[in-house]
């Protein structure tokens, strides 16, 4: 009998469908190799109740002969960011350590109604700030590839999605949430040879959704696969009144949708996503990219972005200082971690509280985001880099007047050793140097394998669409895969 934890979303949904095996089996099968995959440090709780009992119903339903939901029988991953009632949530983060919601996110509870169940939480970089997922207070997440030269050294998992990208291309699960603030989809999934998509700003409700930068967070999924991409974000989105970001917009049947055919589409190659030293096996990936999209029967244009090489430092200007106004309720006053050292006063508590319960990096980008958020600075940073971000978005605009999708490199390198940039903040930021620009501009990219680098690893191909064409992105995608044929998978070490 075939591995169940071989299969995909949509294989796992099929087969429960017509009884080919029963989702108990999956749920076991999944349950059996999060428990086997310690090492990986990717899941910080385990809740095989909720993928036995997901599993459970959706065998009843098939049984009685009732619907059954898109997503029955297929038990996925959530990452730590999102609040599952009754289930610890943290982000990753000592403040938030014994803090278990009383509420579901809508994400979560739109996956749950589909018929989904839950593995467990996955481990991130704390708050979703880092690039590598070394700043997660429960120790990083390893990725399950290895160099095929024989070095040892363990690999990021990319971040700070990094406990989902590791657990999906470990086949610990067909499928898992993650959140993209400036790349947190795109980059692990190309680090780790899995695809990962983040809709258009306001696609996916933020509502119970631990906030980093609000007018840039959005939830997403990773997946094996474009179509189980296109399933999952299916699940996913849709209107939120508890959202005030949220799009009043009908969420599209993509998956009936997907058609690797580019006939009559036109795919613009940014001339400025050329950076520095940018390692030769990126470039010759891009231009078997556009050679894939070619063939496929698109026109391919050069397009300019002329403020591309602002987009990094507008991000690390407008990301801290949202996220420095979010982090203030962490006050060890109404939940979470608490420090009160003997004969202190309320501020004394604060201090206290967040020295202990913060990262270095959580803490650095706070004081980046107060810094430039003061009245003496506001001006000349935060307003200026509001100005770069509209900047950037209308340099898009113009790019669609000639184009439907971009095709661009994911990242500007393969996997990089855990600690070979953690002491460098500003070369662990510039990983996000080619999915930036989308997030500023609220716009949907993915991320889709296209081949491995000389070291036998994984490297990412990424395609930006207009604002809600999602459908373009994903097709756009589709035609990549089908034609890179990326079979590649980790070999189990762990």
């Amino acid at each position: 009998m075939t591995d169940l934890t071989d299969l995909g979303i949509r294989e796992i949904r099929d087969g429960v469908r017509d009884g080919s095996f029963s989702a108990r089996e999956v749920a076991i099968a999944f349950n059996a190799a999060v428990a086997a995959a310690k090492p990986l440090n990717a899941f910080l709780v385990e809740t095989p109740d909720h993928a036995l009992a997901a599993a459970d119903a959706a065998d009843a339903a098939r049984a009685k002969g009732e619907t059954m939901g898109p997503l029955a029988g297929v038990p996925i991953g959530m990452k730590d960011l999102f609040c599952t009632k009754g289930v610890p949530s943290t982000a990753a983060s000592h403040i938030l350590e014994g803090f278990t919601p009383q509420y579901e996110s809508t994400v979560s509870q739109r996956l749950w109604d589909a018929g989904a169940g839950m593995l467990g939480k996955l481990n991130m970089d704390q708050f979703a700030m880092g690039s590598s997922n070394e700043t997660s207070a429960f120790g990083n997440v390893i990725s399950p590839w290895r160099r095929n030269d024989g070095g040892n050294a363990a690999l990021a998992p990319g971040g700070s999605s990094g406990g989902s990208s590791s657990a999906v291309a470990a086949r610990l699960c067909p499928g898992a949430t993650g959140t993209d603030t400036g790349g947190s989809i795109r980059q692990p999934a190309a680090f780790t040879g899995i695809s990962g998509i983040k809709p258009t700003y306001g696609r996916c409700s933020r509502w119970g959704v631990i906030a980093f930068a609000s007018s840039l967070d959005q939830a997403g999924p990773m997946a094996r696969d474009v179509r189980d991409c296109a399933i999952m974000l299916e699940a996913m989105s849709g209107f939120d009144a508890k959202d005030s970001t949220s799009l009043d917009v009908a969420v599209p049947k993509w998956e009936q949708g997907l058609n690797a055919s580019l006939a009559g589409k036109r795919v613009g190659i940014p001339r400025e996503y050329r950076v520095d030293n940018m390692p030769e096996e990126i470039e010759a990936l891009w231009q078997q990219g556009i050679a894939w999209v070619k063939d496929a029967g698109a026109e391919v244009v050069e397009v300019s972005l002329p403020h591309t090489k602002y987009a990094l430092p507008a991000y690390y200007i407008i990301a801290p200082a949202e996220a420095s106004s979010n982090l203030a309720r962490y006050d060890g006053v109404r939940y979470g971690q608490r420090d009160l050292p003997d004969g202190a006063n309320l501020q004394a508590m604060y201090a206290a509280t967040r020295a202990a319960g913060f990262g270095e990096e959580v803490k650095r980008r706070i004081l980046i985001g107060t810094y430039v958020l003061s009245a003496g600075f506001y001006d000349a940073y935060f307003t200026q880099a509001s100005k770069v971000r509209t900047l950037i978005a209308q340099d898009f605009d113009r790019a669609w007047e000639t184009c439907d999708v971009l095709l661009t490199p994911t990242a500007p390198s393969a996997a990089f050793a855990l600690g070979e940039k953690s002491a460098d903040p500003l070369a662990m930021y510039l990983n996000d140097v080619f999915t930036v620009p989308s997030s500023l501009a609220g716009l949907p990219a993915m991320s889709v394998p296209g081949g491995l680098d000389k070291h036998g690893l994984p490297l990412g191909l990424q395609v930006i669409g207009k604002a809600l064409d999602e459908q373009g992105v994903l097709n756009a995608a589709l035609a990549i895969e089908e034609r890179a044929g990326f079979v590649a998978r980790p070999q189990a070490w762990w």
